[in-house]
Parts: C-alpha cells; structure tokens; sequence
C-alpha cells in the first residue's frame, strides 16, 4: 500500500492511499482523483519521506492513526462535527441537487439548505449563475455515519 501526500491546485492538502503506482496513475488519468475539501481534479503528489523504522522495538501506536490529545485528533474531530451538523440540517436531494438548488434560487421551491450531488461541471456552472455552493467529500468519516 502506497500512502502520499497530496495537494489540489486550490492548496488544500490530504492523503491518498493506493495499491501501487499504477493504480495512482489510473485513477488521475480518470478523473476519479479529487481533494476531498473542494472537489478539484488538479491533483499534485508533493514530496514526503518514507516512514523508516530503524530501531529494534515495536510501537504499539499506529503510525496511521493520531495520537491522542493531538493537532489531527482535534482536526479529526471538529471535522466530524461539522459533518454531523451538515447532514442534521440539510435535506438530501441526491443528483436533483444542480436543479433544485437553480429552483430555490429563482424562488420556485421553498428557501432550504440542501445538499446532494453535483459534478465539478455543474459546480462550476451553478458558481456562474451566482449560486452559492460548497463541494464536501464524497465519503465522510465513519463516525458521523453510525
């Protein structure tokens, strides 16, 4: 399993976790890689240094997971937050998302915060109609779907 930092042309930074190479370059070349923050496809592997372990003892804590009390926990967790927030006060109009939300800005649907799915062409078309939309990931972590 490869593990590389990577980084939108908007700036926002993430992980991204493959079977090889390949594999990265297959889903680049598809179009199926996106920073998670705000859907880009202009993804970019940044320079990282492999995890070396020279020493002779095992760690019990997991090199993928943050330690506790750390900045990523805390980061982990506000996002978890916000997630939970977003899905508690918004209604799921799944791929009708472009054409409802066009609705609701000419009011001829009730005025509500919805959420669904958008291709980055419809986001990008929704923008220039001054409408105002914010892409999420399309997986959210799995605490805040239980």
């Amino acid at each position: 399993m490869k593990v590389w930092s990577l980084q939108c042309a908007q700036g926002h930074a993430f992980e991204g976790w493959f079977a090889d190479e390949q594999a990265y370059q297959a889903q680049q070349a598809g179009g199926l890689l996106t920073c998670p923050m705000c859907g880009d496809a202009g993804i970019t592997r940044l320079p990282s240094a492999p995890r070396l372990n020279l020493g002779g003892g095992r760690s019990d804590e997991s090199p993928s997971r943050p330690r506790p009390g750390s900045l990523e926990e805390g980061v982990q967790a506000l996002w978890e937050q916000a997630v939970e927030h977003v899905l508690a006060h918004t209604e799921d109009v799944g791929a009708a998302f472009p054409d409802e939300a066009r609705r609701i800005h000419r009011g001829e649907a009730p005025k509500r915060a919805i959420r669904g799915q958008a291709s980055a062409d419809e986001v990008r078309a929704l923008r220039e109609d001054d409408i105002e939309v914010v892409p999420l990931p399309q997986s959210l972590p799995k605490r805040s779907l239980q």
